[in-house]
Parts: C-alpha cells; structure tokens; sequence
C-alpha cells in the first residue's frame, strides 16, 4: 500500500444530518456496492447500519468500519452515531483517525450535537472538512451555515463550492478552484457533467472566490502578494495552500450537496484525497512506559517496531473483535504481541479487513492502516507493542454516565445470561457501568441516557432472549462540601500487646465543581520536620479517598474536596500504616458533617427543534422543569431552544415533547455541568434516599 495515498477518515455530525447516508452513497461511488440503501427506505437498511435495532430506529448506534478506493486512494471510513447517548463511539473513532468529515443540516446548522463533534475533533487535533448536506430542503441556507461555523465553533470555515440552483431546485455546484458547473446526472447521480458556469452566477461565483483567496491569503505570503498584484492565483497553488492550511488545523474547506438526491458525493471524495492528510502527515507520539515526561515519536513505517491501538471491542458469536490502529511497524497473523497494560503476550489469532458487519481475512497489515484482529483478550485504549514495556498511548476520554436503572431477569434461570450479556456491554462500551447495590443487592446499570440505556435493554431481550425487568431511572447526585473546617483528630486504641495510635491536624476544604472535568479530591502534604514519618502519610490520603465513595448525606459519592495535612504526631510502637488510615476514615466521619454539604444534581444542556407555533408551551414547560432558557433562534418556520435543565426532570420528557407539539418536536441533551440542587428538593432526595435505604437494611 502506498501510505502517501491512504486517508483514515470519519463521518461526525449532529442526529438526523445524513452521516449513514452519506457514507452508503460514498460505498456506492467506490464499488464497494452495488445497490443503494436507505437508511429508513425499508429493504436491507443502509450497509453501515447493521444492527436491526439501528435498521428499526433509524438511526446509528455503533460506528461501523468500511475500506473504500478512490482514484487509486485507499480509504479507511468510520461512520459514527450522532445521537449524544453513543458519543464514546465518535470519541474512540476520532482518537485514531487522521481526518473527518463535519456533516451539517443546511437547515439546522450548528447543533447541539456539532457542537460536541466539534470538541472532540479538537480534542485529538483532527483536521476535518465540512459538507452542508440536505441543499434540496426548504429552507436550505448554506451561507447561514457557515457564518453559524465561524461564530459557534470558531473555525476558518471557507466555502469552496457555491450553489446552482435552490431547495427543491438545487442541481450541483460551482467549483470556486477551477471555476466550472458540476451536474450530478443520472438516475444514482454517478455521471459527473462538468460545464460553464450558467450565466446568471458567474459574478456570484467571481464574488466567492475572490473571498475564498482572501481568506486563504491569510495562510500564503504567495497568494497575498498575487492578490495585492492583481495576478491570476495559479489553481496548484490554491489546492497546496488548502492541503497545508486543512493538514495545520488552520481552515475548514466547506463542501455542499444532498446525499439523498446524489449530488455533491464525488466532489467531497476528491477533496478528501485532495486536502486530508495521510498517515504520513501527521505526527503521533506516545508516552514512555516509566513515567517520564519524554515522549517516543511514532514513525509510519512498517520497517520500526509495531505499536497499534486496540480502540473499539466487539463479542460476537466468534469469540471478541478487537479494531486496532496501527501507529507504527507492521503485524502478522498468528505472531505473538504484548499487551501493554497487562504485560500479556498474545498471538494475533486471524487479521481482518472490516466492510461493516463483513470480514474479509488478510494475512499481514502495516503502519497507517485500521484492521481487526482476533484471539486477544484486551480493553478499549489498550496499547499493543512486540516488547514489554515499550511504550502506552494517550488513552481515549471516557465522560462519565449521568443515568441508572436497575435490571434483574424475569425468570431466575435466566440469571446467567443476564451476567454474561452485562459483561459483555461493559466491555464493549467504556460509558456502560454496571455495578451491584450494597444495600439493596440489586443489578444496576448505568449510562449516558435513556436512550442509551433502553438500547442495552432491548437488546439483552433480542441477542441473549432474556426478558429484563427495570426499575425506575435514578440521577446521579453527587455530595459536595460548601464550607472550610480545620481538624485535629486523634486514633488511639489499646488492646493487649501493642495498640493503635495516630494523629493527624490540618484542614478540609471544598473544591470549585462548574466544568465536567473538575478534580473531585486533591490532598495536598504539608507536614514538615517529620511530624509524621513519610511512609505515613499515603495511609492518610488512602484513608480519606475511601470515604469518598459514600457521603454521610444520603450515600451519594462526594466530590469537591480538598484535604490538607499538616501536622499531626505518631508513636514509635503503636504507630502503622493501617492506624493513619483509620485515622483518616474516623476524621473524615467526624468532620464532614461540619462542612454543611449540599447535593449536586446533573445539568444538562438541551436543544429542542419544534415548530414555531407551539414555542409558548415548550418554553413554559421548560420553565415548569426548573429549566432556564439560554437561546431561542428562529430557523424559517423552526425554532431551536437552547436550555439548561436538571436531569431529574428530563425523565419521560421524549414522550411530553411529542405530545405538546404533535409528534413534530425532537431534542438532544448532554451533560452539562453539577449544580447545587434546590434545598427543598435536596431535603425530599435525602428522605427518599434513606427510606430507601432503610428498606434495604
């Protein structure tokens, strides 16, 4: 393979944009098939869309791999979900990709869900193109598109195409490089017709381009200085610049056509050979295995020792699937490669290409490339390497789930199965948590919504045909202190033989909790002259970190807290480790009350589409929710309100919205932050809480 020609690339975008779509009509262009599919046409479903539950719903649960070539260009495709609920799928998919493409509606814009893919784009340094899809929509607005880009996500964002033709009218685009019509003729649009301008849009079209140069000028000394002339910018210069410019993460070319209706795919395919990096392009680094702050620079090159990504796991009926990235080196079938992590060894049983749910076997694969493996027995953001301890990866960012429901199988017979679906999901889906109730012995899973977790259910129903009870959906909370208190706390036991004695002085204070990543614990040491002896004092932090699991409150976990230690004193005999952490425990106990803790409850940010006339009603519902309204835009006959509101009362709200706006509305949450909740509320928490509790007991 040559590497110079190979593109990894993924499709992002918000729900309901037309990544599937997109992606089915890339398949078709390629030859990779020969039928188009759609994804809520009845028939197969799209080729991407596997899953039945994807085909009945519509909509793309899991990302799906697929190898394409065009023009002689290799191209490794993820096509991700775009529903919120399955955002690890795009976090892993991006951490090993070299390229994206940013599907948004020409309608809707920037959406909630853009704004997330944005992020995380950001997050892994992804050089990305944009497509406006859905040109044949009334109301299509492709430059309200890209002022929305420039100023939500603060992008370059620089349009490369123009229009011909509007909404229901729309028949292909101007190419602003080469300045010339492209129709997308036939019945598929596989016939590409490349013509003059029409009339009526050469000065448009001269108008556009000349701000594509400007901008473009911003990246070239060349182009600024033939623009300044007043000297034709020669076209090879223009598509190098883009190329330079997309590869530095400095501009977002945009693209636009409407999948559906086949027009715009073959133009995006050029220009993601055109302007998206190879695997050659792009500098990865991993860390060393001892901690150091040195990196190893990752070389695309099959001669240097491997090193891959196992980024996504998938249990079929053939033992587990394991999708791998390959940063460096090569791998063949059959050959033994460690786990970092674990330090194991494991062969590499089979290697496969993947063509959605399709494997095609390979008996060896090299630097650059995504593949399969089979035979090992890892985790999602394992490193895999030829020696022990070699080197580890910069794992992939796993957010936290916000909602659960306990699950328990009707019959009792069923119980293993259950077990073993549950493993198999957690294993899968680092944002699926599954855990056990100390107190009431229940199952409880936990994820990123209700949809996320009605998926899970259903299909422990379909593929393990087990019948699953549920219990009613649980937030969340955390405990969190508010105010500063000091401490001087004392352990001293003594039995026969030697006792136990500890004592430790400093402070416990809280932490600020207004971003989703902010620490939870900090332990700061600040004992001098020995007062306690250095061995010590990690039996103190233990003590303390093991208390926050369950917070005296309601026994919710506790976050915001920063303890200090700085003095204390300890006993030549009776002192131990295990003394300090008791110590620690019986403080914690002792003083936590004191510092008057609240509960956080979990803030989402929602985005509501509904039709202008039923406004009034959604936002007083809102309101009504405890919501707070940050934006109401009007798009056409569309309103989209952006708002914050706790999840606890966002439970049901699918079937609300429907029936308010008559079955028109949809919305998108994810988590926004943790806020305090209202003291009324917070009391009748904690009393439900402990009533639940007591039951238990």
């Amino acid at each position: 393979m040559d590497l110079k020609k190979l593109r990894n690339i993924g499709i992002s975008a918000h729900i309901d944009s037309g990544k599937t779509t997109l992606s089915e009509r890339i398949l078709f262009y390629s030859g990779r098939i020969h039928k188009i599919e759609e994804v809520r046409g009845g028939g197969d479903g799209a080729t991407m869309d596997h899953m039945e539950l994807e085909k009945e719903r519509g909509i793309t649960i899991t990302s799906a791999a697929t190898s394409v070539s065009w023009n002689g260009h290799p191209i490794n495709l993820i096509d991700t979900p775009g529903h919120v609920d399955f955002t690890v799928e795009v976090e892993r998919s991006l951490r090993v990709l070299d390229g994206a493409i940013l599907v948004l509606c020409s309608v809707g814009g920037v959406q909630a869900q853009s704004l997330t893919v944005d992020r995380q784009m950001k997050r892994y340094k992804v050089p990305r193109l944009a497509f406006i899809n859905k040109m044949d929509r009334t109301g299509a607005n492709p430059d309200s598109v890209i002022k929305q880009m420039r100023a939500k996500l603060g992008v370059d964002a620089i349009a490369y195409q123009i229009p011909i033709g509007k909404e229901e009218n729309f028949k292909g685009v101007v190419d602003l490089i080469e300045m010339e019509a492209i129709y997308y003729d036939g019945q598929q649009g596989e016939t590409v017709r490349k013509e003059a301008i029409p009339d009526d849009l050469v000065e448009t079209a001269q108008l556009a381009r000349h701000d594509m140069l400007e901008a473009l000028s911003n990246y070239s000394d060349e182009i600024m200085e033939l623009l300044l002339s007043e000297e034709e910018v020669p076209n090879e210069l223009i598509y190098k610049t883009t190329h330079d410019a997309v590869v530095g993460l400095q501009i977002t070319p945009v693209f636009m056509g409407t999948a559906f209706k086949n027009k715009g795919v073959q133009t995006l395919l050029d220009a993601i050979v055109r302007y998206l990096p190879s695997p050659l392009e792009v500098k990865y680094a991993a860390n060393t295995f001892h901690e150091s702050e040195d990196k190893i620079p990752l070389a695309c090159d099959n001669s240097k020792p491997f090193v891959g990504m196992a980024f996504k796991i998938v249990e079929d009926p053939y033992g587990q699937l394991t999708f791998m990235r390959i940063y460096q080196g090569k791998i063949e079938k059959g050959q033994p490669y460690v786990n970092q992590r674990t330090g194991k060894t494991e062969r590499f049983a089979r290697i496969v290409r993947m063509h959605s749910n399709k494997r095609e076997e390979i008996d060896s694969a090299g630097a650059g490339d995504i593949i399969a493996v089979t035979g090992v027995d890892c985790a999602s953001g394992d490193t895999y390497a030829k020696e022990r301890e070699f080197c580890s990866l910069e794992n992939i960012f796993v957010p936290i789930p916000v909602i659960k429901i306990s699950v328990a199988p009707k019959s009792r017979d069923d119980s293993d199965k259950l077990s073993k679906a549950l493993q198999r999901f957690r294993k899968e889906d680092p944002t699926f948590h599954v855990f056990t109730d100390p107190e009431t012995n229940e199952t409880i899973i936990a994820g990123m919504g209700e949809l996320h977790l009605d998926v899970y259910v259903e299909r422990i129903r379909r593929e393990y045909k087990v019948e699953v009870v549920t219990g009613p959906p649980k937030v969340s909370y955390r405990e969190s202190p508010t105010q500063l208190v000091e401490y001087n706390y004392k352990h001293k036991k003594q039995t026969g033989g030697s006792g136990q004695f500890a004592h430790i002085v400093g402070s416990m204070e809280p932490l600020a909790q207004d971003t989703e990543d902010a620490e939870n614990f900090v332990f700061e040491d600040k004992i001098s002259q020995g007062r306690i002896p250095k061995e010590y004092i990690p039996a103190v932090q233990r003590g303390f970190e093991d208390c926050m699991g369950k917070g005296p409150l309601a026994e919710f976990p506790v976050v915001g807290m920063k303890v200090t230690l700085s003095d204390g004193s300890y006993h030549d005999v009776d002192s131990s480790e295990m003394a300090f952490r008791i110590a620690a425990q019986g403080c914690f106990r002792e003083n936590f009350m004191k510092m008057k803790p609240t509960l956080l409850e979990p803030i989402m940010n929602v985005e509501v589409e509904i039709p202008e006339a039923f406004q009034g009603p959604v936002t007083g519902d809102i309101i009504v929710r405890r919501g707070m309204v940050n934006q109401t835009d009007m798009n056409g006959d569309t309103t989209v309100i952006r708002a914050e509101i706790p999840l606890a009362a966002m439970f049901g709200y699918a079937t609300e919205l429907r029936s308010m706006t008559q079955g028109q509305g949809t919305f998108s949450m994810e988590l926004g932050s943790y806020k305090p909740t209202p003291s009324h509320i917070q009391e009748e928490v904690v009393a439900e809480r402990r009533k639940e509790l007591e039951m238990a007991k």
